[in-house]
């Protein structure tokens, strides 16, 4: 046993850090994180948290538009939990000193200094609490303070987990396999630096690392969303759901030379408008609401244009707001945008639709947990039933802050029951009969080969014949990498690898298995919504021995 903790969290976004910060006072916290710990998709996260505070809004209709953007597959209660808790979570988080905008002369129903409210796609009222354009980088930057100052959390950068450690784990150079019975008892870890594979033990293991926005060619995420916490509670016998409902952001920028940027959805919500090529707006063809629809509807309309028109994009133009409005509000963005060459005060800006949220992930109940005992999953890893098939812009923040709040809560309980346990000896990592790889090339092709294909067969728009060829070729590539898997040492790119193969092999599989299109799920071959299949999709890994 390298190090044993009584809490071991796997991934150091928004969720992660402020559990952290929860349970800190009650045992010993491991932060394990694969790059560095600023190294998440909070930190890109640009348009905000969603939260009531204006006296026009309230609960009800707050809790009213997530269900309508979740199209049918919200949980209700755990909507009510989510938005009655907000108000709350964002007011610590303002008191360890998150630097939101506020605006004097805005009402605010809960007494206090009131917050610069904005609006995005599906909210009836203006309820976006953000930090400029720069909301995430904003609430890492206080919560990361807060942990690296606080003694009993330790961080382990550049350490990427491999595989969840159960109670029932056995070993064969590292294959895990689990009861349905079992209970988390750690992870395996390599260390990036030394290449060593490291054992954690923990009293509880948390999940929180993240989306799989590197599964599809063209994403908003940064390069670590790879599903890792998706693909290890999979494989340890957790249940997954819903993994057909990937949110495809409307609006990442379109430029040879730009990287994952997204163009915030709050500048729609600020009056910027689609335009097709010729100047011309379009999205009164597709929906009532326009511009501001949900980002299902808006991606779709995007991508019918682009397939119509054969452009490369389309336009978002807010140049006709005055230049200081838009230079005060999206200084982050305008930055960014002038770096390319384009002046978003005076000309329109091209953008396409990207991978960009997971809606689905690994299955927990009210309080984080999954169905593997110590085992907790918090954020975009997880499939809470808030988001239905479709996430209502800036929820995701949110869930990540409630969700923390109870699972550390829970966490503490649970702990102090399995202290009174006998603690199992954990066995260390096995790679006996292993070589170092001379073959690099077989992990590059099929990470290539397996975004075409998602991209290609299960994007915005999906078929049941894409769907049975993307089935085909991703159990090809499947056999290649357990093979390989099993003969080589890992090395963090196999790691991923292995991770987007299964979390794509999954998302497949439950696309697949919807015959209906719903949300963030469109097949050509079921173009209505029908109340049969107005059910998650649930998928648990069949455990052998």
């Amino acid at each position: 046993m390298d190090t044993q903790t009584d809490f071991l969290i796997i991934g150091s976004g928004v969720a992660g850090l402020m559990y952290a910060l929860k349970v800190a006072d009650k045992g010993t916290v491991a932060i394990v994180t694969k790059k560095q710990a600023v190294d998440s998709n909070t930190n890109l996260a640009q348009g905000g948290i969603a939260s009531v505070f204006d006296l026009e809004d309230s609960f009800d209709l707050h809790i009213q538009d997530t269900l309508d953007s979740g199209d049918g597959l919200c949980n209700p209660d755990v909507v009510h939990q989510v938005v009655t808790g907000g108000p709350e979570r964002i007011r610590e988080l303002k008191a360890i000193g998150v630097g939101f905008n506020v605006d004097g002369d805005a009402p605010e129903k809960n007494g206090g200094k009131p917050f610069d409210l904005g609006r995005e796609g599906g909210h009836s009222r203006n309820r976006i609490v953000h930090a400029q354009d720069m909301t995430g980088r904003e609430v890492e930057r206080v919560l990361l303070e807060r942990a690296r100052q606080n003694k009993n959390i330790r961080f382990y950068e550049n350490h990427i987990a491999i595989d969840l450690i159960t109670f029932s784990t056995r070993i064969k150079r590292g294959l895990v396999t689990t009861t349905h019975d079992d209970y988390c008892c750690g992870a395996y870890v390599l260390d990036r630096e030394t290449r060593r594979v490291r054992t954690f033990g923990a009293g509880i293991t948390l999940l929180a690392t993240g989306g799989t926005g590197k599964v599809y060619l063209y994403t908003s995420n940064p390069d670590i969303a790879t599903g890792d916490g998706i693909a290890m509670a999979y494989r340890a016998g957790a249940t997954v759901a819903n993994l057909e409902f990937v949110q495809f952001h409307p609006t990442c920028l379109y430029h040879p030379a730009a990287k994952n940027f997204l163009i915030s959805e709050a500048v729609r919500g600020e009056g910027g408008r689609l335009i097709d090529a010729d100047g011309k707006p379009f999205m009164q063809r597709y929906d009532p609401k326009r511009d501001l629809a949900c980002r299902d509807v808006v991606a779709r309309a995007i991508d019918t244009e682009l397939k119509r028109s054969g452009q490369d994009s389309v336009f978002l133009d807010i140049s006709h707001q005055p230049a200081s409005f838009v230079t005060d509000r999206f200084p982050n963005l305008y930055e960014k945008c002038r770096s390319f060459g384009i002046d978003m005060t005076r000309e329109p800006v091209p953008v396409v639709p990207a991978a960009h949220y997971m809606c689905g992930g690994v299955a927990t109940d009210m309080l984080g947990r999954t169905d593997i005992n110590r085992l907790y999953a918090v954020g975009e890893t997880a499939c809470t039933g808030l988001h239905g098939a479709n996430r209502l812009a800036s929820n995701s923040l949110l869930e990540a802050l409630v969700y923390s709040e109870a699972a550390a809560r829970q966490s503490i309980q649970d702990l102090a029951e399995a202290k009174k346990a006998v603690r199992p000896e954990v066995p260390d990592w096995d790679d006996v009969g292993t070589t170092d790889s001379d073959e690099q090339i077989m992990v590059a092709h099929n990470w290539d080969e397996i975004r075409r294909l998602m991209w290609n067969y299960v994007g915005i728009v999906r078929s049941d014949k894409r769907l049975a060829r993307a089935q085909r070729r991703i159990d090809n590539i499947q056999k290649e990498i357990r093979e390989y898997y099993w003969n080589f040492k890992v090395s963090p790119d196999l790691i991923e690898l292995r991770n987007i193969a299964t979390v794509a092999e999954l998302i497949i599989k439950c696309a697949d298995h919807r015959k209906e299109s719903r949300g963030l799920h469109y097949n050509i071959g079921y173009p209505q919504k029908d109340q049969r299949w107005k059910k998650d999709t649930v998928i648990r890994r069949q455990i052998v021995g």
